[in-house]
């Protein structure tokens, strides 16, 4: 692959012309490193020529059409943006015509392709066009933790630390060379949502870091081969995966807790309905798996290994409340038991 020594090129008429950068992702995950490489001022020597996102998802009780992070900055920057369901699709046009998806983002002309959780495979075709690859920012120190879930399943595993990962994209799922990693610790309290937060900020910056480098030639892609641990893979989560099973251990079930803020939540059964628990903490004690207790003026659930303090919960219906402002209404649930 081509290496240059600034971050421009040459067009046909002789001047010299930012790199193209074509920016891909959905999340809030995604939108620091798009914010990062908008910023950049004219002489860091690229600019955002487009932007593709998912399509816009229906949510909410009303279950309008919500926009995407990614895309209302974008439209807010007034960068064009567009929204395959699938890269391999064909585009309606307004003459009645369609273009093949793919023929779009080639019109763009992108020296540089940036990924940063954007929900889909490249296929083969794309990650070919721009000059210099195909950039992904991934949550995790790869080889560990390839796939659509690695913040998730590194709470869930009780890891101490993570980081992020650049990598240079491949046919592969996020088995491309690496250019860059940063480590970061995880917090105690750590949930899905706040470690992402910090994940994400420290992609961004380290993107930006890597890029120049990357254009200038200065860095040699390492393989994942070559990197210390062992490659793992974690799948995409779904909503039954938030389901508790009390007899697993309470450090366990406390991971959960984290591990699924803000989706789908860790949750449980009682009085036939779902209830889920937003914050809790792993406490001495023993008594049936599911089983309401108090102790030393804490509500807590028996587990296979340890009691399970509730802190925060969310019963059907209603919002998310202290345990102690729930227990003010509904004197029975001590005593009850979960899961059913």
């Amino acid at each position: 692959m081509a290496a240059m020594s600034n971050l421009s090129t040459t067009s046909h008429t002789g001047t010299r012309t930012a790199i193209r950068i074509l920016f891909m992702g959905t999340p809030d995950f995604a939108l620091p490193s798009l914010e990062a490489l908008h910023a950049a001022p004219p002489s860091g020597g690229w600019q955002v020529v487009g932007v593709v996102t998912q399509p816009d998802r229906r949510a909410g009780r009303g279950k309008k059409l919500i926009a995407g992070p990614v895309k209302s900055f974008a439209l807010e920057r007034r960068l064009p943006v567009m929204q395959p369901e699938r890269l391999r699709h064909r585009k309606q046009q307004e003459d009645g015509g369609q273009t093949d998806m793919l023929e779009c983002l080639r019109m763009l002309a992108p020296d540089l392709i940036v990924v940063a959780a954007y929900g889909q495979i490249l296929p083969p075709q794309l990650l070919e066009l721009p000059t210099f690859g195909c950039l992904n920012v991934h949550a995790s120190l790869l080889p560990a933790y390839r796939g659509a879930s690695p913040i998730t399943a590194a709470l869930l595993d009780g890891l101490n630390r993570t980081g992020v990962t650049i990598m240079l994209m491949d046919e592969g799922m996020d088995t491309g060379p690496v250019l860059a990693q940063a480590r970061l610790p995880i917090r105690a309290s750590d949930t899905a949502d706040a470690l992402s937060q910090r994940l994400a900020a420290r992609g961004a910056d380290l993107l930006t870091e890597t890029i120049p480098r990357w254009l200038a030639g200065d860095i040699a892609p390492v393989a994942q081969s070559e990197l210390t641990g062992e490659p793992s893979v974690c799948r995409l989560v779904k909503k039954q995966d938030g389901l508790i099973d009390w007899t697993l251990p309470a450090a366990r079930i406390e991971r959960m807790v984290r591990a699924y803020v803000p989706w789908p939540a860790a949750y449980t059964g009682w009085m036939g309905q779902n209830f889920k628990l937003w914050q809790s903490g792993v406490i001495a004690g023993k008594t049936e798996p599911g089983h309401v207790v108090e102790v030393d003026g804490q509500v807590a659930v028996g587990t296979g290994e340890g009691l399970l303090a509730l802190h925060e919960v969310q019963p059907a219906g209603k919002k998310r409340m202290t345990a102690a402002a729930f227990l003010n209404g509904v004197s029975d649930f001590v005593g009850s038991c979960l899961g059913v």
